[in-house]
């Protein structure tokens, strides 16, 4: 059997690049529209510029979060905005500006680390929990329901002081501060998991599975846990916010990271309580904006998000831009 020559004419197929619709994150954008687009992309613009003056923060701030002199002296006590100070600086000779920057990359790490531990923490428990019922099922069910009757900035203010002590230096008190976020937010993934688990390990497929001589963990980890995680990136959007905010509560009440260690925006806020009374307005506006705008731009993505893939609103705006007419129209009709 002979092999037919190739054909020297024949040019080779050009590589194509990447749709549109495989660029991350384009594809949510194109599934939005209206003022629901514009929401999106504002939220998605703030989020950036805080991840980038987290990522950033030792080439944007001019000074270190706790220095108080640089080669020409010691830096002025609560003087205004200025050339060589942009924000002003605070009581303690520290720069506003500096501090702010140096706020958002403390505010980043302790959000990561706390969405890390309680995602895996809870997706974990939730779904070996309502995978195998019984009464480890029960038990856990009543310790989750007793933590989240807990007012959350109360649950993580009786964590961070349990675990002040504890957790000394730098890393220590980002670490005690993103553990008392992480109890707050166990529940909630706990329960959303677990509710989804007891509907999924019913279907067929997870009895095909078991037929085919699957053990446990294979069918909970392997065929449930990918059809029960659908919700989870909302969750964790918006939980972004809520972490700020504990974040914040708790360096405003002192229980949050040592000064020294780290920059805190709610710790700064604290800090600048007299000065506010006292007609000094830049050291509490900067960081209040800041927590202000983070928690604005990461609350819009989330609901944004969360409009675009609920199915229930999607298939409601289709139809109102297909018919043109909304539910009072109807009505009125």
């Amino acid at each position: 059997m002979t092999v037919p020559a190739a054909d020297p004419s024949a040019q080779p197929s050009p590589i194509r690049p990447p749709s549109r619709s495989q660029i991350p994150g384009l594809a949510l954008i194109r599934s939005t529209s209206g003022l629901q687009r514009y929401t999106l992309i504002s939220g998605l613009v703030l989020v950036a510029i805080f991840i980038i003056l987290a990522v950033f923060a030792p080439l944007i701030a001019p000074y270190s979060f706790k220095q108080q002199r640089d080669s020409s002296g010691d830096f002025p006590s609560l003087a205004g905005p200025s050339g060589a100070h942009w924000f002003g600086t605070t009581v303690g000779q520290l720069d506003v500006f500096s501090r702010t920057v140096y706020g958002a990359r403390t505010a980043l790490i302790v959000i990561v680390l706390a969405l890390l531990l309680s995602v895996l923490i809870g997706v974990a428990l939730g779904l070996v929990s309502g995978y195998a019922g019984g009464w480890f099922d029960r038990v856990v069910v009543t310790f989750m329901d007793a933590m989240f009757g807990f007012p959350s900035l109360l649950l993580a203010i009786v964590v961070s002081a349990s675990l002040g002590p504890h957790f000394k230096g730098g890393f220590g008190g980002i670490m005690a501060a993103a553990v008392s976020i992480t109890v707050v937010f166990i529940p909630q993934y706990y329960r959303v998991i677990r509710n989804a688990t007891l509907s999924v390990k019913t279907e067929p497929f997870v009895d095909a599975a078991r037929v085919t001589g699957a053990g446990p963990a294979r069918i909970a980890f392997v065929h449930i846990l990918p059809n029960v995680t659908t919700s989870l990136p909302v969750i964790a959007t918006l939980n972004c916010s809520e972490a700020i905010l504990t974040l914040a509560g708790l360096g405003f009440l002192g229980l949050g990271i040592e000064p020294t260690a780290a920059s805190e925006w709610g710790y700064d806020l604290n800090r600048a309580l007299p000065d506010v009374a006292n007609g000094l307005w830049w050291t509490s506006v900067f960081p209040g904006m800041a927590i202000v705008l983070i928690v604005l731009g990461i609350t819009m993505v989330g609901e944004s998000i969360n409009e675009a893939t609920n199915p229930l609103l999607r298939t409601r705006r289709l139809g109102k831009a297909a018919g043109g007419t909304d539910d009072a129209s109807e009505v009125a009709s």
